[in-house]
């Protein structure tokens, strides 16, 4: 179906380097849009070779609006956005500290905020409408052990999705969430692949009896920014395989 596609829209995905990003990117531009890639190392050697690429450390403040200029000047009819860069810091509660606290709510929450704010800046000077897609995770509604600052910022993102959802209603901009479940991402595969009984038990409680791929938030990400989800803002959809139905799964 034409509203699905995504063409002749732009699109800018932070941390799509890999994992998750990645895959949404990738996904993005096979449905149409132009798409800028970003990370904070090199241009990837496997990406497609007309799709754009910037570089920038989203822990650095002015980096949001420099990566959305940067995003702009590489594709100019830019109106699309994914923030899914994040990354997980914590310790144990008690041993947490002042700096792993700042790193994450400056990548997770901060640099997020003030990206959507640069590129709603950047159309609405434009008098362009958009739509914004923010990853969260599972992780902004359900608790888990050992992970109390990035539980926090996972749910900070879902109000800041519905929050910015309202802010730039007016605008014509949408503002949506997805988030993603256990996925299997270069941040999750060490600690999946080295505890088969912890594996073990998330297939169990999954009710697709799986442990997802990027690849499987991919979908609804170009969903939620395309035409056919033209009425939809505010909402955050989860992609967990049905992790989060159960209470407790199966034994």
């Amino acid at each position: 179906m034409k509203a699905f596609s995504l063409a002749p829209s732009a699109a800018l995905v932070t941390g799509s380097s890999k994992g998750i990003g990645l895959a949404v990117a990738r996904a993005l531009h096979v449905a149409g849009a132009e798409v800028v890639f970003h990370g904070n190392t090199s241009r990837p050697p496997d990406l497609p070779g007309n799709c754009a690429y910037v570089k920038g450390d989203l822990l650095a403040a002015g980096t949001p609006a420099t990566l959305i200029a940067d995003a702009l000047r590489a594709k100019p009819a830019l109106d699309l956005l994914v923030c899914n860069a994040g990354s997980f810091f914590d310790k144990d509660f008690l041993q947490m500290g002042p700096d792993e606290w700042d790193r994450t709510m400056n990548l997770n929450v901060r640099a997020v905020y003030f990206i959507v704010q640069a590129f709603a800046r950047e159309l609405v000077a434009r008098q362009r409408p958009g739509a914004v897609v923010i990853v969260s995770s599972t992780n902004g509604f359900q608790s888990e052990d050992e992970s109390t600052a990035y539980d926090t910022s996972k749910g900070a993102l879902v109000m800041m999705t519905r929050t910015l959802a309202q802010a730039l209603a007016p605008h014509r901009i949408r503002v949506n969430g997805m988030a993603p479940g256990l996925i299997r991402t270069p941040l999750t595969a060490p600690w999946i692949d080295s505890q088969p009984e912890k594996r073990r038990h998330y297939e169990k409680k999954i009710l697709q009896a799986r442990i997802g791929e990027p690849e499987d938030c991919a979908g609804p990400t170009a969903f939620l920014l395309s035409p056919a989800a033209a009425y939809i803002t505010g909402q955050v959809l989860v992609v967990d395989g049905g992790l989060t139905v159960g209470q407790i799964g199966r034994m």
